[in-house]
């Protein structure tokens, strides 16, 4: 087990979601079941499951809670570009976030990477 405090991913993800419920506040109140709550959903998913694969036993099960998370990283972007496309955030912003997100995507995948190294999965 370790802590997930610790992991520059957290961090990361943590931080992301800050920014995301601040932008979400301005959405549509029309949005407010629809994707305000898709997008906060997702977004908390990501440091969210890091937090719980660290609390599992094994490295395959930390790695299988961070492939959600990287999953939920793909589907906080694509709510990311619906919410420009809308007009529900600036195009400045959006490119911000999304080089943020891509970044992340990457350290999540190294990560995962790291561990597939560090204990090779056997063949079957």
């Amino acid at each position: 087990m370790r802590d997930f405090r610790e992991l520059d991913i957290w961090k990361n993800s943590h931080a992301l979601v800050l920014k995301v419920y601040k932008l979400s506040d301005q959405f549509p109140d029309s949005e407010k079941f629809g994707l305000t709550a898709q997008i906060r959903r997702s977004s908390q998913s990501i440091p969210t499951n890091i937090a719980e694969g660290c609390g599992r036993i094994t490295d395959n099960q930390l790695i299988h809670f961070c492939q959600i998370s990287l999953g939920s990283t793909y589907e906080l972007d694509y709510q990311l570009l619906l919410a420009k496309d809308l007009k529900y955030i600036e195009n400045d912003l959006y490119e911000n976030l999304f080089k943020e997100i891509t970044v992340l995507k990457k350290q999540i995948a190294a990560y995962i990477k790291y561990l597939n190294t560090k204990n090779p999965i056997p063949n079957s």
